[in-house]
């Protein structure tokens, strides 16, 4: 409903799921639920990188291998590294990270700025909904491939396998991640302990891989390829796609576990394991055609199958929780319409399902599996949409550091600059990728971000529209008491996303009824732009006459609203009624597009089917079913 200033949260980090969990839980966690993306990304990142090198280099040869490891090594230094694990993980959002939080925290710095800074942003989320629909289904794709490499008899198998573990990954969603978090830390331990082990072999073997070190190696060879360096860093950048994780997971494990478990073990091991590949691809070039799964012997492919199925579904799992989180953020700052949100964890308020986000994301993901059926095929339509939000990562971090943390603009620039520049570049050699698949998230991402803009819009056009016929609440209530109609027991809760004005549903209630309620609340949500509020600012009661009281109830956008437990604090803020004697009424509009509407014929197109689609307020809110009574009115736009 309505925007509130920020208020302040909770020191402690309150509504974290890992809020009181120690260090070592928080680094051992944030292995598998922050690094699941990233860790994964061996599994195709340093082949694919060299099929395109050695398209332009005639075959494998040393340049060639040291030029892409070296490519790799400082994308993972410089990209994760320097501007995730060390400089955005201090952007945070009162402890919350994540593009919108990031957004948020820009909006409040900068507020003269906010259109667009708003649009900056939503192009942003609009491009992580489209990194979500294509991480599980490369991911899953990248590990049942190596039961090709396993055995060749399995190859027929290998889609209908992916299709039914992916299947089940959406179908599961609905049970919560608590028992299966449980084991993504150790699982993905596992993993990037294996990783390692794979890599020190072949190095060991030939340790002039190590002189990709050098960062002269990747820069000679993007001279001396010209024709394929674009392409070739196209693909590099898939060894740090997952980097958004890390920060979107802020406030869920915190700074220094995410930076501990980063520098400590998840980086050690995807450098020896992208080495080891390197090194192996040197003495036998002709195992480019599945470097990672060929580091292995025979004996212990099969068992790595069923270890990367374990660490792509975990990956996966990753993103399809942020997706949730970053839809109910959405929500909450006006973005989206109401969805359902279930929460699947008594004890952890961050673990959400959201089923009409899930059923899509499924939808889209088995319709890519169908279409590029192959690893090799869909990492075409990878990287544009994380190189997109990467990109616009970097500007908004720049309007924080220059107006949040109040550092010089020069300075400001010189810190994030180097940063966007090298963003810009991945995002220009992502962006050849069009055609070969890099059109699907585009095109994803350009629908998405109408949907959110058109929402944005049309919400206000129907706030200024209904605020103009509304009466103002203090004439209204002056008028009732020269001329009160006759009063019932109980308590009335009308919820209203303006409080100057008489909400509708009271307006209507005493046309029809011609009665009045003994006690009446009118009730206002509004969304701080924190992440959290703190239980003691959750709510605020303002008498207005003796048969009236303003309620204003106040959420951060990482927050689902329980009015129900709002007025328990209500009660303790001198508001005295009982739950049982107390009926609410809501307003259901029912919009029309209009001839002389504002807005374009397509956006009351799209946002008329939105707003009749949008979970219904009774469950949204977490109120009774059995006392609210809703009142419909009809309104053009």
């Amino acid at each position: 409903m309505a925007t509130e200033p920020p208020v302040a949260t909770t020191p402690d980090g309150e509504g974290h799921p890992f809020a009181t969990a120690g260090f070592l839980a928080l680094t051992v966690g944030s292995i598998g639920v922050v690094y699941g993306d990233i860790g994964t990304s061996p599994l195709y990142a340093f082949r694919e990188a060299m099929l395109a090198a050695a398209s332009g280099a005639g075959g494998v040869n040393q340049a060639g291998v040291l030029g892409v490891l070296s490519l790799i090594f400082w994308s993972l230094i410089v990209i994760v590294t320097l501007k995730y694990v060390l400089i955005l993980t201090q952007a945070d959002n009162r402890g919350e990270g994540g593009i919108l939080a990031l957004m948020a925290l820009a909006q409040e710095s900068f507020k003269r700025a906010t259109a667009v800074i708003v649009v900056i942003g939503v192009a942003a989320a609009a491009l992580f909904y489209g990194n979500a629909i294509i991480t599980p289904a490369l991911s899953v794709l990248s590990a049942v491939e190596g039961l090709e490499v396993t055995e060749p008899v399995f190859q027929p198998f290998i889609l209908p396998l992916a299709v039914v573990i992916l299947f089940a990954l959406f179908v599961v969603q609905s049970r919560g991640t608590a028992s299966v978090g449980a084991l993504f830390g150790p699982i993905s331990g596992i993993w990037f302990l294996v990783l390692a082990v794979a890599g020190i072999v072949p190095i060991v073997r030939d340790p002039v891989v190590l002189l990709a070190l050098n960062p002269l190696y990747g820069v000679r060879f993007l001279l001396d390829h010209e024709t394929v360096s674009l392409v070739t860093l196209a693909a590099v950048f898939l060894a740090v796609t997952g980097a958004e994780a890390l920060y979107a997971d802020l406030g869920h494990f915190g700074r220094r576990p995410i930076q501990t478990a980063w520098l400590g073990f998840v980086l050690p091991a995807l450098v020896l394991n992208y080495f080891g590949q390197g090194a192996l691809v040197l003495a036998a070039p002709a195992s480019l055609n599945n470097p990672f799964f060929l580091l292995y012997p025979d004996w212990a492919r099969l068992p790595m199958v069923v270890l990367a199925t374990a660490a792509t579904v975990i990956a996966s799992q990753a993103v399809i929780t942020g997706t949730y989180s970053l839809s109910r953020q959405a929500v909450q700052l006006g973005l989206l319409p109401r969805l359902e949100i279930r929460h699947t964890s008594e004890a952890h308020p961050g673990q959400i399902f959201v089923p009409r986000v899930n059923t899509l994301l499924l939808i889209g993901v088995l319709l890519l599996v169908g279409v590029f059926r192959s690893s090799g095929a869909l990492a075409g339509a990878y990287g544009i949409a994380v190189t997109g939000t990467m990109t616009v990562t970097a500007l908004l971090a720049f309007v924080v550091i220059w107006r949040a943390w109040h550092w010089h603009p020069i300075a400001a620039a010189a810190l994030v600059l180097p940063f966007l520049l090298i963003d810009v570049v991945f995002l220009i050699a992502n962006l050849l990728k069009i055609l070969s698949g890099g059109w699907v998230p585009v095109l994803l991402g350009g629908f998405l971000m109408a949907v959110m803009l058109t929402w944005r819009r049309g919400s206000r056009i129907l706030f200024e529209k209904t605020r103009r016929s509304e009466v103002p609440l203090g004439a209204f209530i002056d008028n009732l008491e020269k001329n009160p109609p006759p009063l019932i027991e109980g308590t009335a809760v009308f919820l209203t996303g303006d409080p100057e004005s008489t909400p509708t549903a009271l307006l209507h209630s005493l046309k029809h009824f011609k009665v009045l309620h003994e006690a009446n609340v009118i009730m206002t949500v509004a969304t701080a732009d924190a992440p959290r509020v703190a239980p003691r600012e959750r709510v605020v009661v303002e008498p207005i006459s003796e048969r009236f009281w303003l309620v204003i109830v106040r959420y951060g956008f990482a927050e689902t609203p329980n009015l129900t437990r709002a007025l328990a604090l209500a009660k303790k803020a001198g508001l005295d009624l009982e739950l049982n004697r107390t009926t609410f009424f809501l307003s259901r509009r029912t919009l029309q597009s209009s001839r002389s509407s504002r807005a374009a014929t397509w956006r009351n197109r799209l946002f008329i089917p939105l707003a009749r689609n949008a979970d219904d307020a009774t469950s949204y809110f977490r109120l009774p079913t059995d006392r609210v009574v809703e009142i419909g009115t009809q309104v053009t736009v």
